[in-house]
């Protein structure tokens, strides 16, 4: 009985509202509301501020939450350690994902896990590399696509490595260069990505001691794409996401070729589901030349 409290406290902690995690889990809002109450009578304390603006979690429903996350994890790896017993591929995965990876990768890569492992389900969480690394360390999901860093608190399989590259309009002075030099992004406005922290772009500019006229900062890309294409200012975006920019813009490389690496994060220790997902997505980037 404690694991369904545990996974209604974790589905109101998620959605902040009784009524959408009673909703969610097929459960009346009285039910949801008991369970929490019974929750903060085992454990002495509050774990829920119950006002008219929503529900949000006590510091000390926050420290709980991330050991009930620990032991949900734990007890759907042991059902998915049993069905691989039994020669059986199931259970459920949470996955971080972030736009370019969302709309270029993961599509052919669900394709496959149905295939071939059709009792695994997919769960899918939006946000950019500094929330899936969050999420990653209150148990929030299993595995996510990142920015790589060097971290202890993760596993981390490099997938690879994706240019980034300079956009400009046809009324740029640079749109009939080869290549562009870090210099020269000083010499026009500056479109500046906030998606995902862009915390590669930040560090291109301090190695390199540049200081560019940051007229604009925008996490769409499409809304980048779209003020460099008015002559609103210069870019820099990752090659994935320029596969059909409008033709009135180029992407030119840099003298100095730069990247941002991404990578699968995963916990130490892995479900069994969340193993075939590594697998799979791992044998599929490998496995072609699709990028």
């Amino acid at each position: 009985m404690s694991l369904v409290k545990y996974e209604i406290l974790n589905k109101v902690a998620e959605l902040q509202s009784f009524t959408k995690a009673a909703d969610a889990m097929a459960l009346t809002q009285s039910a949801v509301s008991h369970a929490i109450t019974n929750l903060e009578s085992e454990f002495g304390f509050p774990l829920v501020n119950r006002n008219r603006a929503g529900i949000t979690l006590t510091t000390e429903g926050e420290t709980m939450l991330l050991a009930i996350r620990k032991v949900l994890q734990e007890n759907e790896k042991v059902h998915q350690e049993a069905a691989s017993l039994l020669g059986l591929a199931k259970g459920t995965i949470k996955i971080g994902i972030f736009k370019s990876v969302s709309t270029k990768w993961l599509p052919e890569i669900i394709r496959l896990m149905e295939k071939n492992y059709p009792e695994i389900q997919i769960q899918l969480k939006e946000g950019d590399y500094l929330e899936i690394e969050q999420w990653l360390l209150s148990g929030e999901i299993d595995c996510g696509f990142i920015n790589i860093t060097h971290s202890s608190q993760f596993h981390i399989i490099s997938l690879k490595k994706d240019r980034l590259l300079c956009v400009v309009s046809n009324q740029s002075a640079l749109y009939h260069q080869k290549t562009v030099s870090f210099e020269d992004l000083e010499k026009e406005p500056f479109i500046m990505p906030t998606y995902g922290g862009y915390h590669d772009i930040k560090q291109l500019f301090e190695e390199h001691g540049i200081q560019p006229d940051i007229r604009f900062e925008l996490m769409d890309e499409s809304a980048i794409l779209s003020m460099v294409k008015h002559h609103l200012g210069i870019s820099i975006l990752p090659e994935m996401l320029l596969d059909s920019i409008p033709q009135e813009l180029r992407a030119i490389p840099f003298q100095v070729d730069s990247y941002r690496s991404i990578g699968l994060a995963t916990r130490y220790h892995l479900s069994p589901a969340a193993k075939k997902f590594a697998e799979t997505t791992q044998a599929w980037l490998q496995d072609s030349d699709k990028l």
